[in-house]
């Protein structure tokens, strides 16, 4: 029996690879698939593929489809999140300009503490402050925003497709950004600027990528939707093992991938980052995070906490966008069609976002299991129920 032909969108980043792990590595065609992966240029473009049915399914931004079910962006059919593809994996990055005027005075480029970045930034910057993110519906845009709401800095979010980031900081286009990595990583190889801050220390496990298909596409495809998810959660599963790391970088460094040194995409998932041209490294442990801890569990609290963050922004109400939020945060397929895998189930759908400080045992479908910390620096925790 031949393969059914799913084509599957992407952005060239390092968190697109399950997909890439997938469809190279056969686990793909072990469910009856052949992944036509096509890459674009820009978020906005993404997700108009997928809106007009060019695409089957997509690496997404995990608070665009929350996005388009609140009806900002112009949406035209409702889009829903399946799995999270990768936790974390973005990095805060300043012009050299700003980096040099922090280490005078006294900042150590410690490269953990947000409090503290936050306020050494905030009295060194000038003017407002241009910082770079990869859509307005993005991650990056809601870490940002919580990073700097008590410091008296001003900014403007300023939109750049992920690989030109490095170039606009070069150029003096932007003054800072927050981008997924390699593209954060590309500050320091260029010469370009310094890096501040993993995204992580900011939401110690915020989701940054899913995989996101049409309702109705899903509506009429269900065994092709269920196909596509074992065979993206195994290429994650794959993904987080160590000795695997050499096979992974070499295929994603490829110019229809990622398009960047694998030796560069080896150090940060190692978690070695090196945040400075002086060549100053610091260990990050977990940058990014496929699979490991229910990583690609879709907590619909994951997609309520960034309805609330958009509600707040765009001046909508707050209750009606965390039901429309957490009715595209497809926990039943991700039960239905994971389970015989061995994924792990936890025993809700929801959870209080930020109330984990350390690792925690709770309630699963096999028994129990083990949920990493997911503590905002400032000690913010979201309680979807109670915003409803």
């Amino acid at each position: 029996m031949s393969a059914s032909v799913l084509r599957v969108g992407f952005v060239p980043l390092l968190d697109m690879a399950p997909l890439a792990i997938a469809h190279e590595l056969g686990f793909a065609r072990a469910e009856g698939l052949n992944l036509e992966l096509r890459a674009a240029p820009s978020w906005s473009s993404l997700r108009d593929m997928l809106l007009w049915g060019q695409i089957d399914a997509a690496h997404m931004l995990a608070p665009l489809p929350v996005a388009m079910a609140l009806g900002l962006g112009g949406a035209v059919a409702q889009v829903d999140i399946l799995q999270n593809l990768s936790l974390n994996g973005v990095v805060v990055a300043v012009s050299l300009g700003l980096a040099d005027a922090m280490r005078a005075r006294g900042h150590g480029f410690g490269f953990d503490d947000a409090r503290t970045t936050a306020a050494d930034l905030a009295r060194v910057a000038q003017g407002v402050l241009r910082i770079g993110v990869p859509f307005p519906f993005s991650t990056q845009a809601a870490l940002v925003g919580r990073w700097l709401r008590e410091t008296p800095l001003r900014y403007e979010l300023c939109t750049v497709p992920p690989p030109r980031m490095a170039d606009a900081l070069g150029k003096g286009e932007i003054d800072a950004y927050c981008v997924g990595e390699p593209w954060g990583s590309m500050a320091v190889e260029t010469g370009a600027g310094a890096l501040v801050l993993p995204g992580k220390s900011i939401w110690a496990a915020a989701p940054e990528k899913v995989l996101a298909a049409r309702h109705d596409w899903i509506e009429a495809h269900p065994d092709l939707t269920r196909a596509l998810m074992r065979a993206v959660w195994k290429a994650g599963k794959w993904m987080d093992d160590p000795d695997n790391r050499e096979t992974a970088c070499a295929l994603l460094g490829r110019a229809e991938y990622v398009n960047a040194p694998s030796e560069l995409l080896d150090r940060i998932l190692r978690g070695e980052m090196i945040v400075s041209p002086r060549g100053e490294l610091r260990h990050t442990p977990q940058i990014i995070r496929f699979h490991q801890d229910a990583a690609s569990f879709p907590w619909r609290s994951q997609a309520a906490w960034f309805a609330a963050d958009l509600a707040q922004r765009h001046d909508l109400p707050v209750g009606p966008a965390i039901d429309a939020a957490q009715a595209i945060a497809r926990t039943d397929l991700y039960r239905e069609n994971l389970r015989d895998l061995g994924a792990d189930l936890p025993g809700a759908s929801a959870k209080l976002e930020g109330a984990i400080s350390a690792p925690m045992t709770v309630a699963s479908e096999r028994g129990t299991m083990i949920l990493p910390p997911d503590r905002f620096f400032d000690g913010h925790i979201f309680d979807s129920a109670a915003c409803v």
